[in-house]
């Protein structure tokens, strides 16, 4: 589908006049996360349209980390990217599982942070806070991020098993280099089975580089749990088309069919390598 520049303009345009308030209209409610004791993070939060009335069912999670462009403490950034953009324009998070062919609504949560993006110690306590807030299917959480949210993601699996344990499926999108730390402890991701899908574009040089060695790192201790899609002719630039619960980056599933494959009972099935 494509969208006129006009029209994102006038969008953006609004969206920067209207408060906080009004995220509502749009299908996102606003919320305000403690990090540290004296750190607080904003957040958008889509819920499913029946969350209200569905009692105690519990919901899979989507923790969706932005790039670098979209940090500072104004959450109407997040709405020109990602999900958050296709909640705002009326689109809807769900998708039917290819494992059991149910249909399963998520809950969307995008937080912004200050500078760059969240740490792994950062996402334990997302995680924590969530679960906490909301009707979380805990067995179903997954993580996704492009650019410095790639590497928010990435950096979260690979810290430990206390995180990658947690996380059923990640997306992480043209990743920023992560740090040299975490370059050595792809086995964490192998260990918790934590099933990896990595996009980056053949245009994206040093991105498309890291991204796939990431890919290869994971599937070094685990073959197989760690697949690549290379777009043709993408470039470092936006990644909107790629979240957009329409499009098939690898002509098969959507992100979201995707990560729905994938659950914590799930275990990789073939021998994890020795580091």
């Amino acid at each position: 589908m494509k969208i006129s520049t006009n029209i994102l303009r006038v969008f953006f345009i609004c969206s920067m006049l209207c408060p906080l308030s009004a995220l509502g209209q749009i299908n996102m409610d606003s919320i305000k996360i403690q990090l540290l004791q004296r750190t607080k993070v904003g957040a958008l939060v889509h819920l499913p349209d029946d969350y209200e009335r569905s009692g105690k069912k519990n919901y899979p999670l989507i923790i969706c980390f932005h790039g670098k462009s979209k940090s500072g403490n104004d959450l109407r950034k997040l709405l020109i990217e990602g999900i958050p953009y296709w909640i705002s324009h009326g689109s809807k998070i769900q998708a039917a599982s290819p494992e059991d062919g149910k249909t399963y609504k998520f809950i969307v949560v995008a937080p912004q942070s200050p500078s760059w993006g969240f740490r792994p110690s950062e996402v334990i306590t997302l995680l924590n806070d969530l679960e906490k807030r909301y009707r979380v299917d805990r067995s179903r959480i997954y993580l996704t991020g492009y650019s410095a949210g790639g590497w928010s993601v990435v950096s979260a699996i690979t810290e430990s098993a206390a995180i990658s344990g947690r996380i059923a499926a990640a997306v992480p999108m043209s990743v920023a280099a992560i740090d040299k730390k975490n370059l050595r402890q792809f086995a964490n991701v192998a260990r918790a089975s934590t099933h990896c899908w990595y996009i980056a574009g053949s245009s994206e040089g040093r991105f498309m580089e890291d991204t796939r060695a990431y890919a290869d790192s994971t599937n070094i201790y685990a073959p197989g749990l760690a697949k690549m899609t290379v777009i043709e002719g993408f470039t470092h630039h936006s990644w909107r088309t790629l979240y957009d619960p329409r499009t098939k980056p690898d002509g098969v599933h959507t992100i979201y069919e995707w990560m729905l494959q994938y659950h914590r009972v799930d275990r990789y099935q073939g021998k994890v390598k020795d580091q």
